[in-house]
C-alpha cells in the first residue's frame, strides 16, 4: 500500500492525511475483495523497517490502527471480516498489542473474508525465526510442508496476486518465503486514489496470465 506521503504531498496536505485516506482505502478494499469473492487480503501495514520513519508519524500510524480498528467493528462484523495480524506483534507497545488480540478473538468466527494485517512484519525476520523455531524443537531435518508450520501464520494459503501500488518496482520484503510463485502486479497509481476499477484492472490482467509454477 505505497503512496500515501506523495499523495498527500500532490495535494497540499500534511502526511499523516494521506495515511489517513489510506487506511480509508483499506477499508474499501477489504469489502471490494469480499464481493469478488476473494477470501484473504493481506495489507502491508507496518514492516520492520518502518521504525525509521519520525516518531510523530508511527505513533500517528499505530493511533490510526485502533482508531480504525473501533470505528469499523460493527461494519466488519455484519460483513464478516475476521481480522489477523501477522508480524511481531508481541514485540509492539502492550497497548497496541492487546487492541490486536482482542479484535483478533472478537472477530475469529467470521468467515467470508480474511483480512491480515502485516504489521511490525519483514518477511527475512519471519524466515528466521521459523528457522529458529526448528532448531528449537530439535529437528534435524526439513521439507518445505513441515517449515510453513512454523511461519507466522502457516494456515493462510500462498498467495496468488501481488499488488503494489505507486509506481515502486521492488518486493520490500513482503512474504518472501509465500510469494514465491505469486503473479506481481505493479501499478503507478498512489493507493489512496486506488480505485475498485484498479481493482479490478489487476486481477484481470492476472487472470489472463499462464502460471506454470516452473512446469511447461
Amino acid at each position: 500500500m505505497d503512496g500515501n506521503g506523495r499523495w498527500a504531498q500532490r495535494n497540499g496536505l500534511p502526511r499523516i492525511e494521506g495515511h489517513r485516506r489510506g487506511a480509508q482505502k483499506a477499508e474499501e478494499i477489504v469489502e471490494w475483495c469480499a464481493e469478488l469473492g476473494i477470501k484473504y487480503v493481506t495489507l502491508y501495514t507496518f514492516s520492520t523497517e518502518n521504525w525509521k520513519r519520525p516518531e510523530e508519524e508511527v505513533k500517528f500510524l499505530f493511533s490510526l490502527l485502533v482508531q480504525m480498528l473501533h470505528e469499523k467493528f460493527n461494519r466488519m462484523m455484519e460483513q464478516g471480516v475476521r481480522i489477523r495480524f501477522c508480524g511481531l506483534v508481541n514485540q509492539l507497545p502492550l497497548e497496541i498489542a492487546n487492541v490486536c488480540r482482542d479484535f483478533e478473538q472478537k472477530t475469529k468466527d467470521n468467515q467470508k473474508i480474511q483480512a491480515i494485517l502485516a504489521l511490525n512484519y519483514g518477511g527475512r525476520r519471519e524466515i528466521i525465526d521459523a528457522i529458529n523455531k526448528v532448531i528449537q524443537n530439535n529437528i534435524n531435518q526439513i521439507d518445505e510442508n513441515t517449515f510453513r508450520n512454523y511461519l507466522y501464520l502457516p494456515d493462510v494459503p500462498d498467495p496468488d496476486l501481488v499488488i503494489r501500488t505507486s509506481g515502486e518496482l521492488r518486493i520490500s520484503n513482503f512474504l518472501l518465503w509465500q510469494i514465491a510463485y505469486s503473479e506481481l502486479y505493479f501499478t503507478e497509481v498512489l493507493w489512496p486514489d486506488f480505485s475498485k476499477e484498479d481493482l479490478l484492472k489487476a486481477i484481470e490482467n492476472f487472470e489472463n496470465r499462464h502460471r506454470r509454477f516452473g512446469g511447461l
